[in-house]
């Protein structure tokens, strides 16, 4: 038996009734009727779109298709629609189930593809059709009918938020709420447009917009850390990188348009748990990128697979298509931060030598691995309210996989010990032998007021975990000292074959220390060398 919801009809231009919202189900908007009640049948061919929501956590989702939206149970589909439109059956009822197996695409007549598919490929697809629609926000294009959606206020404020995308203490976190979780996908948009890139480039609107959706989608959002707000976070962190002056005037729209996605997909599809988990755990990545750089080839090898599946690309020339893709890796493969020393020594090198011009194309692209580098540890260097919630989140990954490795005998890996560590000792350590040294030096390229916030706020940040410490200390006598930069060691990645690295690898080193994406450790290098 095939039963279909009851959905409330509203027209077009009527604001949805409180008590509707109190509700969990569905609302479908009619463009004629003006009677608030049950759908009728001769009325379904005028719906043109529907809202679902979920009163517990009052997030709604904005669906808008040009035929039909009708929502039945998992039982099946009206086999006599006749419309001239494809249509979905749709059970939000498993909509945001965790198992993928739990939501279905039931596809109508016009759908070549038959059977269910994955909860993260409906959600892909429902989410698409909101993005259409906020793009024309972002794009300032005027609706000829303006529609009330359950979230307009919400949109307003992010609109306004992104104003002040260029400002240091943006906080990635409110966008993200008004945003209802899309910050990546319309922080990156907006910023794309605001380049003119979508034009210079003519990147297809629709293909851009499934791209960067399927990005954000990659993410996962269990991750305490390693998902798309912080892959947000650091977008906006390059975006005020770029602005800086020397950039500014130096960089190509191929260079910004490289570096803005870079920042977007640099850990996409993260697993929540670092290289050495993979390596110990005979993971197939680890295998297959030979324990060398594993996390970053396969963020870069999944950036270059949707990037292909989508097309974005697919205008250019060939040759101009894969020279980017290639670009790109080099990006993303320079955030390992098992080859900070490598990058950081030869980045001194050139301030020491003076030789930096970044008229060479070598030499900016360089200087877009340092800004990507600075970016993706930058939380430190944010105002606290900000940084402090980053900390948290970083630990809470560590311990997590910590508590995996604890579970199934494995050796704990450093930092993830949960009973070992605190997380004020672990964020001074990071900040002491790996933030320090890499903005000290960017402070000295750029020498600007930004580079001197950041440093400002490092020190002060730094001040207050150690203070903390202190704490900790006078309130646990037998609390552990705080974490010794020496862990273990292990050598520098060899480049691999398939690493489309411009910068020739370093002679192998060793390093050891507390990181923040958890990838590698690092100890203090003697003075005199070149590496930090």
């Amino acid at each position: 038996m095939e039963v279909c919801y009851q959905l409330p009809v509203l027209p077009l231009d009527r604001p949805v009734p409180k008590h509707v919202l109190s509700r969990r189900g569905a609302i479908s908007f009619s463009s004629s009727s003006s009677l608030f009640g049950a759908p009728d049948t001769r009325q379904l061919s005028q719906r043109r779109g529907a809202i679902s929501y979920d009163s517990s956590d009052q997030t709604a989702l904005y669906i808008r298709m040009l035929g039909d939206v009708r929502v039945r149970s998992r039982v099946g589909f009206d086999p006599e629609g006749k419309g001239s439109y494809s249509y979905l059956c749709i059970d939000f009822r498993t909509l945001h189930s965790c198992s993928d197996s739990a939501s279905s695409l039931i596809p109508g007549p016009g759908f070549s593809s038959a059977g269910p598919v994955s909860g993260r490929r409906l959600r892909r697809l429902l989410s698409f059709q909101r993005y259409l629609h906020s793009s024309r926000l972002l794009r300032g294009t005027p609706h000829l009918n303006p529609l009330h959606i359950l979230d307009e206020d919400y949109t307003g404020q992010a609109k306004c938020m992104l104003e002040r995308v260029a400002t240091w203490n943006f906080d990635i976190f409110l966008y993200d709420r008004l945003t209802n979780g899309n910050s990546l996908v319309t922080l990156t948009f907006h910023l794309l447009n605001q380049y003119g890139l979508l034009e210079l480039f003519q990147l297809d609107m629709v293909k851009l917009w499934r791209f960067l959706v399927m990005v954000q989608e990659d993410y996962h959002s269990l991750n305490p850390y390693h998902n798309a707000v912080h892959a947000a976070d650091v977008t906006q962190a390059m975006y005020c990188y770029l602005r800086e002056p020397k950039l500014a005037k130096s960089l190509t729209s191929c260079d910004i348009l490289l570096g803005l996605l870079a920042a977007a997909t640099h850990d996409l599809d993260h697993p929540g748990v670092n290289q050495p988990f993979l390596i110990k755990t005979n993971h197939y990545l680890a295998k297959l990128y030979r324990n060398s750089s594993v996390l970053e080839n396969h963020h870069w090898r999944s950036a270059v697979g949707l990037l292909r599946e989508t097309g974005l690309f697919s205008h250019l020339p060939a040759e101009d298509g894969v020279t980017m893709e290639h670009q790109l890796g080099s990006l993303i493969l320079a955030t390992d931060i098992s080859r900070q020393n490598e990058y950081l020594g030869k980045f001194r090198t050139h301030l020491d030598q003076d030789d930096l011009y970044l008229s060479n194309a070598s030499h900016r692209h360089f200087i877009l691995q340092m800004a990507l580098k600075c970016a993706d540890i930058c939380n430190p260097c944010r105002p606290w309210e900000l940084s402090k919630q980053w900390s948290e989140k970083v630990t809470e990954e560590f311990f997590h996989q910590g508590d995996i490795e604890k579970k199934h005998r494995l050796e704990v890996s450093p930092l993830c010990d949960s009973q070992s560590n605190s997380m004020a000792n672990i964020q001074i350590g990071f900040m002491t032998y790996v933030v320090e040294p890499l903005f000290a030096e960017w402070g000295r390229f750029s020498d600007t007021r930004l580079s001197q916030t950041m440093l400002g706020h490092l020190g002060l940040n730094k001040a207050s975990w150690g203070g903390l410490v202190q704490q900790e200390e006078s309130s646990s006598p037998e609390e552990l000292e705080p974490s010794s930069p020496a862990f273990f060691t292990m050598p520098t990645p060899a480049v691999t074959e398939s690493e489309p690295e411009s910068a020739s690898a370093a002679e192998p080193t060793t390093v050891t220390t507390a990181t923040a994406t958890g990838e590698t450790n690092y100890k203090e290098i003697p003075q005199g060398s070149k590496e930090s």
